[in-house]
């Protein structure tokens, strides 16, 4: 183990630097920054000594002198989006490039106009009480480095407001794009939604690069759903083979509200997500679902937290893993109950296909139960693409190498599936044949 709490200097005279300009912001943000920064000089980068980051070294993040990314122009990008994941859909959608919002690339037309969508720095500019009252609220920067760093130097990013009772019929993308410029740089992406009582909306975050220069995205994500809303939440990643990322997404949920995320990981050299649901309200339900593929040397961390904190409360988690090469992965997944939440029914899986000898996964589903009338289960399997069924398609006239990659990418296709929007699972499974190789066309899937 590194003492990478040595490297954290950089920061902090960054933020120094910086102060003045925060300074002329809102003064309650401008507090949460100083709060946060001062709570990041005390806690450093993790080490492996945490329990919670005992699988995952952040020395390459800690030890590398990444400077502030700048925006840079946004039309040299725009031939590279064309053939990207994503790009393309056909719904509204927010661009930010490295970290700064792009007008030229955005579009918000057909969003209807009592819908608040656009960049977070206008909106802190322009002043919002929603604003005051939610952001920096649900992401513990007292306790979370990466948070804190985030929140110090909290800029730009997403600010998304849906009032009551509307429905939006196609998704919003909210499509974070790193283009590196030469040197190591570092972003911080904010983004903050807040759905309204009764409201309606699909939201698809994505993360992907132009480019394979070294990168660090610190992103983090807070999510309100109000009484009775439903949402559904997608975030897709594809960073460069030499990008670090690094993501909290934390989501409030209120009485009767339905919340269903989807996390799909891809790329990057070393990456970890912390993905947390808070059941505040009576009647709530919220299901978590998560792909990670894995390959050559690439590390991928999922935490997850469901936590139940009062009574008559549904879950359902199920996280997928494929790896291959010398990649590792960890999935450490807590559905905490506490002694208020009862009836509360929740059920959590993780299964893991082993591609490779040389991958290795450390999986730990765990369940904290502090009431006594719940139905709680959960489980995790690892385990390699089965000899008898390659055996049955071969005996079929299918080759070994094709055999292997549909069995790979049906045990992949039951988390994509169960997405709703088709025109996303289209491009995801994509995606996921292309990560795969020859051999899962749509023919023969």
């Amino acid at each position: 183990m590194t003492a990478v709490k040595d490297y954290q200097d950089v920061y902090l005279t960054s933020f120094a630097r910086r102060e003045k300009e925060f300074a002329a912001g809102p003064s309650w943000l401008h507090e949460i920054r100083r709060a946060a920064i001062e709570r990041f000089a005390e806690l450093g980068f993790p080490t492996t000594h945490d329990e919670e980051w005992k699988h995952t070294n952040v020395d390459r993040i800690a030890s590398l002198p990444f400077r502030p990314a700048q925006a840079g122009p946004a039309g040299a990008i725009i031939d590279a989006l064309k053939g990207l994941p994503l790009c393309g859909l056909d719904c509204s959608r927010l661009v930010f490039l490295n970290g700064h919002y792009q007008r030229e690339l955005s579009s918000l037309t057909d969003l209807p106009k009592e819908v608040r969508a656009g960049s977070l720095a206008e909106a802190l500019t322009n002043g919002s009480l929603a604003l005051e009252q939610h952001l920096a609220r649900y992401a513990d920067y007292q306790h979370h480095a990466f948070v804190a760093l985030n929140t110090a130097f909290l800029n730009d990013g997403v600010f998304l407001e849906i009032p009551k009772g509307l429905i939006l019929e196609r998704p919003i993308v909210l499509l974070f794009i790193s283009a590196a410029s030469g040197q190591p740089t570092v972003a911080h992406p904010r983004t903050l939604v807040i759905a309204d009582r009764e409201s309606q909306a699909t939201l698809i975050e994505g993360y992907i690069a132009v480019g394979e220069e070294s990168y660090f995205s610190n992103a983090v994500t807070e999510v309100v759903a109000g009484e009775g809303a439903v949402l559904e939440y997608a975030k897709f990643q594809q960073e460069g083979r030499a990008a670090f990322h690094v993501a909290t997404v934390r989501v409030r949920q209120e009485r009767s509200s339905n919340v269903t995320t989807y996390s799909f990981a891809l790329g990057g050299t070393l990456v970890r997500e912390e993905l947390g649901t808070l059941l505040a309200g009576e009647g709530a339900e919220a299901a978590l679902h998560g792909l990670y593929m894995t390959t050559g040397r690439q590390h991928i961390d999922n935490h997850t937290t469901m936590d139940h904190a009062t009574a008559h409360c549904n879950s359902r988690e199920l996280y997928k893993g494929i790896l291959d090469g010398q990649s590792t992965a960890v999935f450490n997944g807590r559905v905490i109950v506490r002694k208020d939440a009862q009836k509360t029914d929740s059920k959590q899986g993780n299964k893991n296909l082993l591609l490779s000898e040389d991958a290795v996964i450390n999986t730990k589903p765990q369940l904290e139960i502090f009431a006594d009338d719940v139905k709680c289960t959960h489980g995790a399997t690892i385990g390699q693409v089965d000899p008898e069924a390659i055996f049955y398609l071969r005996s079929r006239g299918i080759a070994r190498d094709q055999a292997r990659g549909l069995l790979t990418f049906a045990f992949a296709n039951e988390v994509i599936e169960r997405i709703k929007y088709k025109p996303l699972r289209d491009r995801l499974k994509a995606a996921l044949r292309a990560r795969l190789g020859a051999g899962t066309g749509k023919e023969d899937a």
